[in-house]
């Protein structure tokens, strides 16, 4: 899996520049089955980041547009009458990684469309279930600035994304390393040189690797700690779900993989605590006063637990 995420990168980075992170996250939820929620101002690679991921990975890859419009058909498919007979026509979201474009946009019923494909890996129409393509995930983005027409996801949906990635403006270097990649007018024309490394069944097979991660029972402890913690803090109100332990160990472990090795240690779970944990939190009024975030609570909660030897 070491080798995937390095052949990731190379393949990524003829078109994105200074988003190895977000290709990283993307990466462990797929290889656990989870999914990515990108949170970050327009104009900073979250579709394009999506594309190339799914590009190099031989996948298939679609997008939604969220609109105030949008139904939940126009994302599931609809039923037709097509030659005297009713047949399903499937939605954008029969494919193996959908761009969930600003998923805030689009009303609760819209949203709540996706919870059954999210957790189900299907859809139902008309009473009739149909399976989605495996792999299947999730990357929706939302513009963290704009709040005028949006509907904020509710808890019950944020706490089904494993991650919540905050996309920053590049470095300095980063942007002029964009500005030198070569482009037909607006568009990128690398896009296409970004070559395939595997495809769905080895993504596939990636799964199997993280199920045979060993972790060890302190390990399991410290994950366990740092999650209850958060629930005792202060300044948080609604602490981290028993889902997010269970999503925090899946994490680490396809951490550890990436990392090059078949257990979990500490650094495996604080590197990806703040990505998995930080959605899931609710922050007292008074402390957000005092601009106090969801990620100093994981830092806090971090902070006082003890790191087993």
């Amino acid at each position: 899996m070491q080798q995937v995420r390095e052949r990731l990168h190379q393949e990524v980075d003829k078109v994105v520049v200074g988003q190895g992170i977000v290709v990283d996250m993307m990466l462990v939820a797929l290889a656990v089955g989870g999914h990515v929620l990108l949170e970050g101002v327009p104009g900073t690679a979250k579709t394009l980041t999506a594309n190339a991921v799914a590009r190099a990975l031989g996948v298939d890859f679609a997008r939604a547009q969220f609109t105030p419009d949008m139904l939940p058909s126009d994302l599931t498919g609809t039923v037709t009458l097509q030659g005297g007979s009713l047949s399903f026509r499937p939605g954008p979201v029969f494919t193996n990684i959908l761009l969930a474009d600003e998923i805030n946009r689009t009303p609760p019923k819209t949203q709540s469309a996706l919870l059954e494909a999210m957790g189900e890996g299907q859809v139902s129409v008309d009473g009739t279930t149909h399976p989605l393509p495996e792999p299947f995930m999730v990357v929706a983005t939302q513009n963290p600035i704009e709040y005028e027409g949006t509907y904020p996801l509710p808890e019950a949906q944020l706490d089904r994304f494993l991650i919540k990635v905050l996309v920053a403006y590049p470095s300095p270097d980063h942007e002029l390393a964009m500005l030198r990649i070569v482009r037909t007018g607006l568009r990128s024309s690398t896009l296409d040189d970004v070559s395939p490394i595997t495809d769905a069944a080895g993504v596939a097979r990636l799964k199997t690797l993280v199920d045979g991660t060993v972790t060890s029972e302190a390990v399991l402890g410290y994950v366990s700690a740092i999650v209850r913690k958060t629930r005792e803090l202060p300044a948080v109100e609604l602490g981290a779900s028993p889902r997010a332990a269970v999503h925090l160990l899946a994490a680490a472990r396809a951490a550890a993989r990436i990392s090059g090795r078949e257990f979990v240690v500490p650094d495996d779970v604080v590197r990806v605590a703040p990505a998995v944990l930080r959605h899931r939190l609710l922050i007292r009024p008074e402390a957000e006063l005092d601009r106090y975030r969801p990620d100093d609570a994981i830092s806090a909660a971090i902070g006082s637990v003890p790191v087993p030897r």
